[in-house]
This record gives C-alpha cells, sequence and structure tokens, in this order.
C-alpha cells in the first residue's frame, strides 16, 4: 500500500513511517521545513514539500495514496493560546483528505484524543468518571470531536475511516515536547511536583511503540466508522504522575492550590483537572492489538525523562 503520512517528522510519525515500510508498504510524508523533510527521507519515506493550509496540496497527496495516516497538528498554536485555531486549521485539512477520498474505499486514519470524551461528559458526571469510557462512546460536539464526529461520518461517502484516540500520555525515550515533558517542565519551574486538587483524577497513557502500531493496524484493517484507543494504562492518578516526576527530579509532590491551577499548569490548565479514564477492550479484539511497552510510571521511573539534554517544557 502507498500512504500519505501527515506529521511525518514528529513523534508519532518518525516511529510509525518506519513500522509502516518493515510492514511492506510504501510511504511518502508530509514535510513543511527542509529540517523536516531531511528527516523525513532519512527514515526512508518520499517527501511531499507542504503543509496543513496547503489544501490542494493534501487532496492531491491523498488521491495519489492507496491510504492516508494524519498525525500532523499545529501543536506551536496550541500552546501559545491558539487552540481553536488550531482546531479549525486540522478540521479543514481533514475535509480535505476526505474529499480526496470519498467513493475509494481506501482508508483514512486520522489522530484523535481521549479528552474529548472527558470533555464531552462521558463516562460519567460530577467531576468523577464511574467507569472507564469506551469506543463506543463519543462528544456529541466540541473543539475536537467534532473533527473526530466528520471522520467517522466519512464511511457513509465511501471512505474507509478511523479516528485513533490518543491518551494526553504518550510516553517514551521519543517524547520531547510532549504532556508528559510539560509536566516535568512545570515541575522544575515551580521546585515542586504538582498535582490538582487531591490527585485523584486519573488520565489515560500509552507507550510511543505501542500507539503506533494501533496506527498501522487500523490502516490494514479497520471497518469504516471505527472509533480506536491507542491506551495502555487505563488510568493513572495525577498524585501517582506527580510523585514519580518528584523521584526523578528529588522533588516533593503537592498539591497546587485552586488558585495557582492556571500559574502553575499553563495551557494545561484547562484540561488538568479532568477525569479521563479510558478503556481499550474493543481496539484489542477488533485489531488483535495488546501493549507490550512499559506503563507510565515504570517509564518515569526508567529516568530518560529526567537525563542530561531532556527536554523541558514550560
Amino acid at each position: 500500500m502507498h500512504v500519505f503520512v501527515t506529521g511525518a517528522s514528529g513523534h508519532l510519525g518518525s516511529v510509525l513511517v518506519p513500522e509502516l515500510l518493515a510492514a511492506g508498504h510504501r510511504v511518502t510524508g508530509l514535510a513543511r521545513s527542509d529540517s523536516s523533510a531531511a528527516a523525513v527521507a532519512a527514515l526512508g519515506a518520499e517527501v511531499r514539500r507542504g503543509d496543513l493550509d496547503d489544501l490542494d496540496g493534501l487532496r492531491a497527496a491523498a488521491s495519489a495514496a492507496d491510504g492516508v495516516v494524519h498525525l500532523a497538528f499545529k501543536h506551536e498554536e496550541m500552546r501559545t493560546g491558539g487552540f481553536l485555531d488550531a482546531v479549525a486549521a486540522d478540521r479543514r485539512a481533514v475535509t480535505a483528505l476526505g474529499e480526496a477520498l470519498a467513493g475509494s474505499g481506501r482508508p483514512l486514519v486520522i489522530a484523535s484524543g481521549t479528552l474529548t470524551l472527558a470533555l464531552g461528559g462521558s463516562g460519567g458526571s460530577g467531576g468523577r468518571a464511574e467507569r472507564p469510557s469506551t469506543e463506543e462512546e463519543a462528544a456529541p460536539a466540541g473543539p475536537r470531536a467534532d473533527t473526530e464526529n466528520l471522520v467517522v461520518a466519512m464511511a457513509g461517502a465511501g471512505v474507509r475511516s478511523s479516528a485513533v484516540r490518543l491518551p494526553p500520555l504518550v510516553h517514551s525515550d521519543l517524547d520531547r515536547h510532549g504532556f508528559t515533558p510539560a509536566l516535568i517542565g512545570f515541575a522544575r519551574a515551580a521546585g515542586y511536583a504538582g498535582y490538582p486538587g487531591e490527585g485523584a483524577n486519573r488520565w489515560p497513557a500509552c507507550h510511543t511503540l505501542d500507539a503506533v502500531r494501533v496506527f498501522r493496524l487500523a490502516l490494514e484493517q479497520a471497518p469504516a466508522g471505527s472509533r480506536l484507543h491507542a491506551v495502555g494504562d487505563t488510568g493513572v492518578t495525577h498524585r501517582e504522575i506527580a510523585e514519580a516526576i518528584g523521584r526523578g527530579l528529588g522533588l516533593k509532590a503537592e498539591a497546587v492550590p485552586a488558585e495557582r491551577t492556571a500559574e502553575y499548569f499553563g495551557f494545561l490548565a484547562p484540561f488538568i483537572g479532568l477525569d479521563n479514564p479510558v478503556a481499550a477492550d474493543r481496539t484489542r479484539e477488533l485489531l488483535g492489538w495488546a501493549p507490550t511497552h512499559p506503563g507510565l510510571i515504570a517509564d518515569l521511573d526508567a529516568g530518560h525523562y529526567f537525563a542530561a539534554g531532556a527536554a523541558a517544557v514550560s
């Protein structure tokens, strides 16, 4: 299969491209800069120059491919207060990709997020979920949920579409700019490893290498209109996460007072208190997938996030 991958030089893309090539696929990766183009070429993929705003280029690349995996997102805009602008750009890009694949039966796999379920109130109410959310559940609306729902609906237009919901914490020694380095950066800046409230709210997590395998399997075999969960840890409490970060940095783990939430957690403040336990039973059954790499706490305790030269995001 000839696969067009957006975000091919990023955290997930740089692992997915070799995964696809090893499975016998041919890959073309989108690159918006010279450095990204060099990185994509070094992975063994063909390079297509462009970005998410080049909608005609996206349509052309998708039309020339047997399938598409869409990983790119304007993360830098999200971090600097332009989250809704980034979401709008993502929706336009996804729409263009879907238009190119309409009526073909070819696969389109996009990255979504499990936090859409917590934001939409799925799995419980009153601030704490009564049970883990499942793949069958979906938020009816919301910034990223709207894009996910758009893609799932493309099944009715002859696209073998699927949305892979990623947990907020996709972790490994390849993670340089995700939410895990961000939490570590916040702790370094504050002098303590903070958690919101009592720290009882839970976030799911998955190792990078396990997550990218879900994307490959979805590309190869997921039925049209699938929602999938790339989740290893169903839910790790924020207190456990803070304690592991504290061990790695030699700092105490402490509750962040409510009045300091925005100051401490920065761009993550609107989401940090969400309770988001998530199950992946249907994904395991449907794709024959199971995580095989370390969970979040074991990965934090391995020390690589705290080694000299590790990225610190604040």
